[in-house]
């Protein structure tokens, strides 16, 4: 890989290493999980009320607003050199104002797992934690390859995932979500359509094929009076799922990934006939 093409953001914006004092907000849950696993929660000096983990190091960490409500005279008090946000969790219009005093503003947009790889590398680039970087791809390529392996051994199965309620919303194939799934050979759906989230109709010829219908723990909090709910709607085995692990970029990738992997394996080890 050209060495400078690790330092492009997926604005197309080409970074510097950071030099002198640096001070981070991130506006991202995953990515202050993320800069707080390689080792820089140090210099994270803002961050999201949804911003949760790891939840001992975030406590001491100022709040800035929400992912979509950003306090702009919170963040401009806190006198970032860097703000680190995403495409799909922050609002244009917010990351444009913050780019008027923020120095410096790393824009990220991972829509499949192994987009991690180039993050990672980005991150570590930018803030001179090229080693952790490493040691997070290296757990990513894993993780990859424990998936991959799953897909081979149990046949592909369509899915149901369910992130809201009233009204009853799934996920889009171009979500990150659905290629999480996908690594270990559960295909959401509808399979097609515009709409990135959504909304379901029980009894929809789109959702004929669902093997079995998953509750996310978030954003909605599914919880166990739910499930026999959905199952009744749908008439399809239903089970809650951890939304953070089906989700969430960054450092949880390689949990998340091993997470659906053993998900995949339990689940298909209690359906084999006996």
């Amino acid at each position: 890989m050209d060495p400078a093409n690790i330092l492009v953001d997926a604005a197309g914006t080409l970074h510097s290493p950071a030099r002198g004092e640096v001070r981070i907000v991130s506006l991202v849950p995953s990515l202050t999980e993320l800069l707080c696993d390689l080792g820089l929660a140090g210099q994270l000096v803002g961050r999201t009320g949804f911003c949760i983990h790891p939840r001992a190091t975030v406590r001491r960490i100022a709040k800035v607003g929400g992912t979509k409500d950003v306090r702009l005279d919170a963040l401009r008090a806190l006198a970032p050199t860097h703000l680190v946000v995403n495409v799909d969790e922050n609002r244009r219009e917010t990351v444009e104002a913050a780019a008027a005093f923020v120095p410096n503003v790393i824009v990220t947009h991972p829509c499949v797992p192994e987009d991690n790889f180039a993050l990672y590398r980005l991150c570590g680039a930018v803030f001179a934690c090229e080693g952790a970087a490493a040691r997070l791809c290296a757990a990513l390529q894993g993780a990859l390859d424990e998936a991959a392996a799953v897909r081979a051994e149990l046949p592909a199965e369509e899915v149901l995932y369910l992130i809201w309620r009233q009204p009853w919303m799934t996920v889009g194939r171009d979500t990150y979500i659905s290629a999480a799934l996908a690594a270990v050979g559960w295909q959401t759906l509808p399979a097609q359509g515009a709409a990135r989230y959504p909304e379901v109709e029980w009894g929809s010829a789109a959702l004929a094929g669902a093997a079995r219908v998953f509750l996310s723990t978030e954003p909605f909090r599914f919880g166990a009076r739910h499930v026999d709910e959905v199952a009744a709607l749908s008439g399809r085995p239903a089970a809650l799922i951890d939304g953070e692990m089906c989700s969430w970029y960054g450092s949880r990738a390689p949990a998340g990934l091993r997470y659906l992997a053993a998900l995949r394996r339990t689940l298909g080890a209690r359906e084999v006939p006996r």
